[in-house]
């Protein structure tokens, strides 16, 4: 492979093609791909025409910003933690061998002495930014690499950038900007606590030049475009202001040049995340594979900055690197940048060593003589520091506010560079807020039916609504009803996706015949008692900012609903549950801002304290996560860690639908499905059981519903985990999604009917115990499901919330005689469980019957 890259011929376009898409670029008409590639290739007076037009929309940003005729750079240090790398781009210089490193005398990465060092240097010349740039996991690639890590206690490379992140800030009070190359979403809540913003590359979606021998990419895993798209939108997911762009001039089309820009407004349009765009020109380089390819012309540099200004808008914020444009910085700001970048007054560009930064001195008067004012911005752009939460975490957020201006969120010239403590919280906030909204909720109601920041913290409507009517409507298979039940009615476990999937849309007499089967499944499976469990429910916040689109109990911190429970408020509830005969606390929450990853363990201990005698099942997997990357333990030490603390077992909530393409329609920031399946399965692993769920009827299809299930099968196939499977229908009333007119209004009866009678048998005869729930369906929608395969009711709850802000009807919380009594009018009889489906002791079974689960009063618990 000799590295050289053929550009495949593209016939330059007609004038009249020209003429029309410049036409189109003045007027402000929304342009195509095709438009968009033909003005790529716009030059002379066409390109100057391009850049006039390209100009005016960039300014009309900039005055509507507050910052008209400002263009921004940022005061930085280059930190090239390692240039060890398990990618081989063609055209990189950057990335090195073990054996030149120790020939030089250099480390497999800098030394926390080394990157401290440049950063205290950088923070004397008035440096804000550490931009921390990297290798792709290194590890994978180089034992050399993986040694020194194990050597000095780091599981992986990204740790090391965590722990550098937080001396850095703590040490020097320089704004860590972090390249770490592909991230997966974990990571970047690994991440984010310890960074003003991140960034990478796109460098270009053409597939071919990743794919093909010869190509820039070749043998590269982390430039598949589709790896790299899938960054930017867990970016996204997780609010993280992000820098990207192109690097053109590599063997691209015009054609793939235009599909990238698109691929980039895509992206910035769902999340508003993009806090920046950079346009790269590529330049050869002596001793690499592509030295001998052309580099990019200017023209062609600044023909793409004038389409990207249009194509992303007069909000968005474009950067070209001076250093790589010989001088000529008057045409980039003519074509529509308002950035300089990073330039630093210390170290070199290290990626492209051989072109210096400019004197920032005179970087400005060469802006000032195109009509400009320089003016220094941090590592995240003013947007993001004028909104904080949920851009920028709360841990982060203090050092990020000493160096910006308050009214403008550019860098204060006045601030003085320090470091400053970066901590985690030691304990939960104080309580505060609505602590009586469990009982409020069914007499006074929610102050209303949505957040205050409905409109930014799920993301883009409009996007979201274009993708899912772009899907259409699912088909209703007709199937051979007949032969499927027969098949369901002899072996359920022989039924094969299409019959399921025929089952599934079943209706009328066939709906009925298909729950009459999965009663006699059940009846067979674990007789005929009905089961619940006197639990109580504690939700010690609702202070979330994760962005759950189906989710109504979600509030910012300032929201009228908000609330927080402090530890001694958790225990005294706990003991209140006890002492009317509650067995278990089943305990969740929003993720707060500012929870610490150990208040998890606290709140178990807590509960564990005052009533020792009590199951804990509590936090869902992406509060496992959430504690795991906050305190920078692996899932397992932190679920290890937690069963110490006293958690028994833990809910299979957070599931929603396991399949990708639905959970990120219904939620912005929540764990990707794999992740999920991870933690449940670690927790098996360590004799932590948990529940499985799915919530169903929203922007779903049977075909999901399927997938699901049989997923599910197979991991309690693996691990034997799953002490039950709770189906939760959506409650559509107050859901973000549905308010939205995305969601559909919830599942139907037959739908309801239908998902039941088929978990039954498609969990046959692994998950013996399919579960109603009540709150959401109400008592004879419960008892209708008792009647199509289910055998259990869930809990008493006490103080159900989450539903019950979500729109459901049916109250927060059953006695015990009120589940017997759906169990009755189901023509069962009824018996009380334990969390794990074991015997209750009779004292406990005593006291739930004296008090007939009743809490004395359903009050906010004070200190």
């Amino acid at each position: 492979m000799d590295g050289t890259v053929t550009e495949p011929s593209s016939n330059p376009p007609t004038a009249n093609a020209m003429r029309r898409a410049l036409r189109r670029a003045r007027d402000g008409v929304a342009l195509d791909p095709t438009e968009a590639a033909v003005l790529l290739q716009a030059r002379g007076e066409d390109l100057r025409d391009l850049c006039a037009s390209a100009a005016r929309v960039r300014d009309a940003g900039l005055e509507a910003a507050g910052r008209p005729g400002v263009i921004t750079y940022s005061k930085s240090v280059f930190i090239p933690l390692t240039r060890l790398c398990r990618d081989k781009c063609h055209y990189c210089t950057f990335a090195t061998v073990p054996g030149k490193l120790r020939r030089a005398g250099h480390g497999m990465f800098m030394s926390p002495d080394e990157v401290l060092e440049v950063a205290r240097r950088g923070a004397e010349l008035g440096c804000k930014e550490a931009l921390i740039t990297l290798g792709d996991k290194p590890e994978d690639r180089w034992p050399e690499a993986r040694e020194w890590l194990d050597a000095h206690g780091y599981d992986d490379t990204v740790a090391y950038v965590r722990a550098m992140s937080v001396r850095i800030l703590e040490e020097t009070g320089l704004l860590p900007h972090l390249n770490p190359g592909v991230l997966s979403w974990t990571d970047f809540q690994r991440l984010k606590p310890v960074s003003a913003s991140m960034g990478m590359m796109l460098e270009t979606t053409a597939t071919r030049l990743w794919s093909e021998p010869g190509g820039p990419h070749y043998g590269s895993p982390d430039k598949e475009p589709a790896v790299r798209l899938r960054v930017l939108e867990d970016a996204g997911r997780s609010s993280v202001p992000f820098t990207s762009g192109l690097l053109i001039g590599i063997g691209e089309t015009h054609a793939e040049r235009a599909e990238s820009l698109f691929a980039l407004r895509k992206v910035s349009r769902a999340y508003h995340g993009v806090q920046e765009l950079i346009l790269q020109n590529f330049r050869a380089k002596p001793d690499t594979a592509m030295r001998g390819m052309p580099d990019a012309e200017l023209d062609e540099l600044v023909a793409t900055v004038a389409v990207a200004r249009h194509l992303m808008g007069p909000t968005a914020c474009l950067q070209a690197p001076p250093n790589l444009v010989d001088g000529e910085y008057e045409r980039l700001i003519a074509a529509g940048i308002d950035d300089w970048g990073g330039v630093s007054p210390l170290t070199p560009d290290h990626v492209n060593p051989e072109r210096p930064w400019p004197q920032i001195d005179r970087l400005a008067e060469r802006s000032a003589a195109a009509g400009f004012v320089l003016r220094e911005r941090l590592a995240v752009y003013p947007e993001y520091v004028l909104r904080g939460e949920p851009w920028l975490d709360p841990r982060v957020l203090p050092h990020v506010r000493a160096l910006a201006d308050p009214d403008t969120g550019l860098a204060n010239p006045d601030a003085t560079v320090r470091g400053l403590p970066w901590q985690e919280p030691e304990d939960l906030p104080q309580s505060y807020g609505r602590t009586d909204l469990h009982t409020a909720v069914d007499t006074e109601g929610r102050t209303g039916d949505r957040r205050a920041d409905f409109e930014d913290v799920y993301g883009d409507w409009e996007v979201l609504r274009e993708q899912v009517l772009a899907k259409g409507a699912p088909e209703r298979l007709a199937g051979d009803l007949r032969g499927a039940l027969a098949v369901a009615a002899d072996d359920p476990r022989k039924l094969t996706d299409d019959q399921a999937l025929a089952l599934f849309h079943a209706d009328g007499p066939a709906l009925d015949a298909l729950c009459r089967i999965a009663d006699d499944v059940r009846r067979a499976a674990v007789g005929d008692d009905v089961t619940y469990c006197v639990t109580r429910n504690i939700n010690f916040t609702n202070v979330c900012y994760t962005g759950c689109r189906f989710c109504a109990f979600a509030q910012r911190r300032t929201d009228a609903d908000a609330y927080t429970l402090s530890l001694s408020q958790v225990a005294e509830r706990a003991a209140q549950a006890w002492e009317v005969g509650a067995t278990e606390v089943c305990m969740q929450g929003g993720i707060h801002p500012d929870l610490p990853g150990t208040a998890y363990f606290d709140i178990a201990r807590a509960v564990k304290e005052r009533v020792p005698g009590i199951h804990v099942h509590a936090f869902s997997p992406m509060e496992v996560v959430n504690g795991a990357t906050r305190t920078g333990l692996s899932i397992r030490d932190w679920l290890q860690q937690a069963k110490e603390s006293g958690l028994d077992t833990i809910p299979g909530t957070a599931a929603e639908i396991l399949d990708d393409e639905v959970r990120w329609v219904l939620t912005k920031g929540k764990l990707p499905a794999a992740t999920w399946v991870e933690v449940v399965t670690t927790a098996h692993d360590l004799g932590i059981r948990s529940s499985s769920t799915m919530m169903y009827g929203h922007v779903d299809t049977p075909a999901h519903w399927l997938g699901h299930l049989r997923l599910l099968a197979e991991i309690q196939q693996r691990t034997g985990g799953f002490t039950e499977f709770v189906t939760l229908p959506f409650i559509h009333t107050n859901a973000p999604v549905y308010l939205a007119g995305i969601a559909r209004p919830g599942p139907t009866a037959r739908d309801n009917r239908a998902v039941v009678a088929m978990a039954r048998l498609l969990l046959h005869p692994h998950i013996p115990n399919i579960q109603t729930s009540w709150v959401k369906l109400g008592a004879e929608g419960a008892a209708e499901m008792l009647r199509s395969g289910a055998n259990d009711l869930g809990g008493t709850l006490m103080e159900e919330t989450i539903s019950r802000m979500a729109g459901s009807a049916y109250g927060s919380y059953k006695s015990v005689r009120d589940l017997q009594a759906i169990a009755e009018a189901a023509g069962r009889p009824h018996r009380q469980r334990s969390t794990v489906y074991g015997e209750v002791p009779a004292e406990r079974r005593a006291a739930a019957l004296a008090s007939d689960g009743h809490l004395p009063e359903l009050l906010p618990v004070l200190d």
